[in-house]
């Protein structure tokens, strides 16, 4: 009841003020509202590509990490493969722990894998891919399985040190992953 009171009172506000909008003023103000809303509306929107974006040339291809340094002291670390076609991105991560986290029909003694699908862009030195966790075929994960679900972010620093071999440094870790190329493709872009 308080709002319907504040709104008489505003309009009886206006009233006392002399404010009496015109038909004249209120035809005139349509148009330009009506644009404004158009712009906003058209301005705020972009057509989605017909096919894949070609992506980053050097990149195209299949990297594997086989090791990371003192791996036998840790009590738990990952091992990256990474399949780069076009824009896209396929990550298989390979975890192995000392520690049991769970039931073992997940961990199998120590050894698992998961996979994300998704996207990448590059800017300058900065690699960032965004995708999803996936089951081993690339189709949709659901929350009833083991281990992570969902949304998949991250930032790496890239280098080549050679020309069969990259290293991506992580914004949230502090392990690099040294990785060497296994097959060199390149992007043939897909229609989306």
């Amino acid at each position: 009841m308080q709002k319907r009171n504040s709104l008489f009172s505003f309009f009886s506000n206006l009233k006392a003020l002399n404010f009496q909008p015109s038909a004249f003023s209120i035809k005139k103000a349509f148009p330009l509202i009506a644009f404004g809303l158009l712009l906003l509306a058209f301005g705020s929107c972009s057509r989605n590509p017909d096919m894949q974006e070609p992506g980053d040339a050097k990149l195209q291809g299949e990297w594997r990490q086989d090791s990371i340094p003192g791996q036998k002291s840790l009590v738990t670390y990952s091992l990256y493969d990474i399949k780069f076609s076009c824009d896209s991105f396929l990550l298989k991560i390979s975890t192995v722990s000392k520690v049991n986290y769970g039931a073992d029909t997940c961990m199998s003694k120590g050894h698992w894998d998961e996979f994300v699908r998704g996207t990448y862009s590059q800017r300058q030195d900065t690699l960032h891919i965004k995708g999803q966790f996936c089951n081993a075929d690339g189709s949709y994960k659901n929350e009833q399985g083991c281990f992570r679900f969902g949304d998949y972010e991250e930032y790496f620093k890239v280098t080549y040190p050679a020309d069969s071999a990259i290293r991506l440094l992580s914004t949230s870790n502090v392990i690099p992953i040294n990785a060497h190329l296994i097959k060199r493709t390149s992007c043939i872009p897909k229609p989306l």
